[in-house]
């Protein structure tokens, strides 16, 4: 390995001569060895980047800040970053300074190097651009960072996840059509209760789904807000007035999402509530997928001694001691992702509450965090659907037992003799083993009466007028 000398206020630094990045790179690499595996950036975070500097330069030269020659190289480097040639020269950890100063300082001197490639210069040099006169001017890590955070996470909900709610919801759609006929025993208190129809089951799951991604679509107009024109604290000190308009401007160009400046920059450098919002909205979309899911396994259980009234799809063995065992596996991966949604959400959550004065200075492990639930709920809710949901089917014979067995077919008595009446019903029906006709008639309800009023079918829906 060969080396070259970059310079930074500190001093010389030896940087492989083969990489892009510069000095503060390099010493955030050597200083920040923790959790390397797992917690490097990924593809959305430096996506982010090269979407905020090709915008500021952009901004930079539409104001007079930056000459067009300059622009052009930087613009032209960033774009390699959108595009993600670049991605490895992007190494450094989460776990860094509570700003991101660092990731924010890595994106300058990669941009920074690679307009100086392209325009045939030295790397290292800083000349023609400079990493923090020209890529990094009218900005600072305290606004470009946030602003990285919620182009990313927005990006993210867009992308990923809003997809993968949208398939699954299109899943459950079909089915509650499909099975708008299929009269089962419903259950409540983990007992049985009166009737409905699977059709009416797939509707329940559809609306939590449903209404999980309008909550997250209500979170947007919070993470369209940028802080980019704050600079250090909020004041915009060193930028043109009109910057933080002109490269949100831009960057809601380059992303076809409605990004702006946000009203307050003060609250949009210190206090990160926006993605707060935004991850409280994921906990409740991995709610309803904690219980979707387990409603089918449960639905599913047995397949012969419990209730067995769901066929799920046979993906692998279940067991390497009990032949021919086939488990949930797709209900327990989705629940476990669930459990872990619910932790990043409560780390998220603490760290938005730690804003001191002027800045936050946990917004690294925040971005970690919302992209790694978004990205876990993205591919579990894919993966469900995929090898869970489309493969549901009734046990139509199973279904039809247990709903003869149910003894909470009894309430469509109620309106006839009364529910203390009906309960005696009920209850010598539990207690000698009788089914509920033979209990019924037993205790004087006529039999023609009795199959006329305990109709299953129509006790799935209001009364007729």
């Amino acid at each position: 390995m060969t080396f070259r000398i970059e310079h930074d206020a500190l001093g010389d630094v030896e940087v492989d001569s083969g990489r892009l990045w510069g000095a503060q790179t390099q010493r955030s690499l050597e200083n920040f060895v923790i959790g390397r595996r797992n917690y490097i950036w990924g593809r959305g975070v430096i996506r982010a980047f090269g979407i905020l500097k090709k915008a500021a330069a952009l901004a930079n030269q539409q104001l007079g800040q930056l000459p067009a020659e300059k622009v052009s190289l930087i613009a032209a480097a960033a774009q390699e970053v959108i595009d993600g040639k670049w991605d490895g020269e992007f190494p450094l950890v989460v776990f860094q300074t509570g700003s991101g100063t660092q990731s924010n300082m890595n994106a300058n001197e990669v941009i920074a190097n690679r307009a100086i490639q392209m325009a045939g210069g030295v790397l290292g040099s800083k000349k023609p651009i400079n990493p923090n006169d020209d890529v990094n001017h009218s900005q600072s890590s305290n606004d470009t960072f946030p602003t990285a955070m919620h182009i990313a996470a927005a990006e993210a909900l867009h992308r990923e996840l809003f997809p993968a709610i949208e398939r699954l919801a299109g899943i459950f759609r079909a089915k509650e059509a499909a099975y708008a006929d299929v009269v089962m025993t419903g259950r409540t208190h983990l007992q049985d209760a009166t009737p409905i129809t699977l059709g009416q089951v797939f509707s329940g799951w559809l609306a939590q789904l449903e209404a999980a991604q309008e909550g997250l679509r209500a979170t947007l107009p919070g993470l369209y807000q940028l802080a980019i024109g704050g600079t250090a604290v909020g004041t915009g000190l060193n930028a043109h007035p009109d910057f933080g308009a002109q490269a949100a401007s831009y960057i809601a160009q380059e992303t076809g999402l409605p990004f702006r400046t946000a009203e307050n920059k003060f609250a949009a450098l210190s206090a990160h509530d926006a993605l707060v919002f935004a991850s409280g909205a994921l906990r409740v979309l991995a709610g309803a997928a904690m219980k979707i899911a387990n409603d089918m396994r449960w639905y599913a259980s047995g397949p012969r001694t419990g209730f067995g009234e769901l066929l799920i799809p046979e993906n692998e063995p279940g067991s390497s001691i009990m032949p021919g065992k086939i488990n949930p596996t797709q209900c327990e991966a989705l629940t476990m992702v669930a459990v872990q949604v619910f932790g990043l959400d409560h780390a998220i959550a603490f760290a938005g509450s730690q804003g001191n004065f002027q800045l936050n200075v946990y917004k690294p492990v925040m971005l970690h965090d919302f992209l790694d639930a978004t990205e876990l709920l993205s591919e579990g809710l894919q993966s469900f659907a995929t090898h869970c949901a489309e493969g549901i089917e009734p046990a139509r014979e199973k279904i039809a037992e247990n709903l003869a067995k149910n003894l909470m077919l009894v309430t469509a008595l109620n309106p006839h003799i009364g529910y203390e009446t009906s309960a005696k019903i009920a209850l010598k029906a539990h207690r000698e083993g009788l089914t509920l006709r033979e209990s019924a008639l037993a205790l004087g309800v006529a039999e023609k009466d009795f199959d006329a009023w305990v109709n299953p079918e129509a006790m799935t829906r209001p009364l007729a007028e």
